[in-house]
């Protein structure tokens, strides 16, 4: 039996962690969209349910020091970084455990101690926050690379390209994730976007853009190691597009008219946490028994972090100007 051919500081004990972490990031976001169904959170969310890979894969091959910017879609991002279920779920909640203190809610998580910088309700909205997070590395010549996460939306936005060629012109330690789902709202990347391949938009700038299966957490894994260790040897950035596909509508007001049952089928077929699942159990890295044991508990922390949102206290009257900045 060969070894799996992940990069070598990820151990078997890190893919099992991987694989129970995918389960998460499934699980909070099916709980978040029942919860907002039955009227129990309010305001709104951008689920990420199917594109699990990217943003467990990306995430598992950089550090505690890393940082990562992430989107309006960022619970998977959030989690995959090291955040706790119990805080996103208060924070969801709008209580005062929450990691912004119940004010931000589902499109605003920042976990700065776990370098996550945040997630931002503008589109391509957290892409220049992520050059100027490589730039403040490159200038103070800290160790630390930044996973900037956006969708195929946002690269139609001129800060994707300004930030892109800053990025190049100064050689920063970044690497650019769009996670390609196929759909801006429901406009059709196919509709959108005349290139083939968003990553070819790196040529302009003169760094390496990769396509990879966004789908495949091993794949993820590899690509995003190889920008990683690029970017801390002073290369500059690259360019990495996931192709991916998101189940659910762009929010919580999507029917998703705009795109037929058969293609969803077709992209449920290639389900990253069941194609993972199917790696594991061939190296014998898992076992069924393990699979399900690991399926069950992160199951039961989503359960766990609802009780904790529910039994946290809402902020009172004298929160409403605190944190405020004029």
């Amino acid at each position: 039996m060969e070894k799996l051919n992940v990069p070598e500081q990820i151990s078997n004990d890190k893919l099992k962690d991987i694989y129970k972490q995918m389960w998460l990031i499934r699980y909070f976001d099916e709980k978040v969209d029942e919860f907002f169904a039955k009227g129990m959170i309010h305001g709104t969310t951008h689920l990420a349910v199917g594109q699990e890979a990217s943003a467990a894969g990306a995430c598992a091959v950089i550090e505690q020091k890393d940082k990562i910017t992430s989107t309006h879609r960022g619970h998977g991002h959030c989690i995959a970084k090291g955040a706790t279920v119990d805080k996103m779920m208060a924070e969801l909640f709008g209580r005062t455990t929450g990691y912004c203190k119940g004010k931000g809610g589902s499109m605003h998580i920042a976990d700065v101690e776990m370098g996550n910088l945040g997630a931002n309700g503008i589109v391509a909205g957290g892409i220049p926050l992520a050059v100027g997070s490589a730039l403040t590395a490159h200038m103070k010549k800290l160790d630390y690379v930044t996973l900037c996460f956006f969708g195929d939306g946002a690269t139609n936005e001129g800060s994707f390209h300004e930030a892109l060629n800053l990025a190049s012109v100064w050689n920063l330690p970044v690497i650019f994730i769009c996670e390609n789902n196929q759909y801006g709202m429901s406009g059709s990347v196919k509709e959108m976007v005349k290139v083939e391949d968003i990553a070819t938009r790196s040529k302009s700038y003169g760094f390496p853009g990769v396509v990879v299966d966004g789908n495949d957490v091993v794949e993820m894994m590899n690509v995003t190691n190889e920008a990683v260790e690029r970017a801390r040897k002073g290369e500059g950035p690259t360019l990495i597009e996931a192709k991916t596909y998101r189940w659910k509508g762009h929010s919580k007001s999507d029917a998703k008219k705009y795109r037929t049952r058969e293609e969803e089928k077709e992209w449920k077929a290639k389900d990253g946490i069941k194609r993972f699942k199917e790696v594991l159990l061939e190296a014998n890295i898992l076992t069924e028994e393990q699979e399900e044991v690991l399926r069950k508990e992160a199951k039961k922390e989503v359960e766990d972090s609802v009780e904790f949102a529910k039994n946290s206290p809402m902020p009172g009257k004298e929160e409403l100007l605190t944190d405020v900045y004029a």
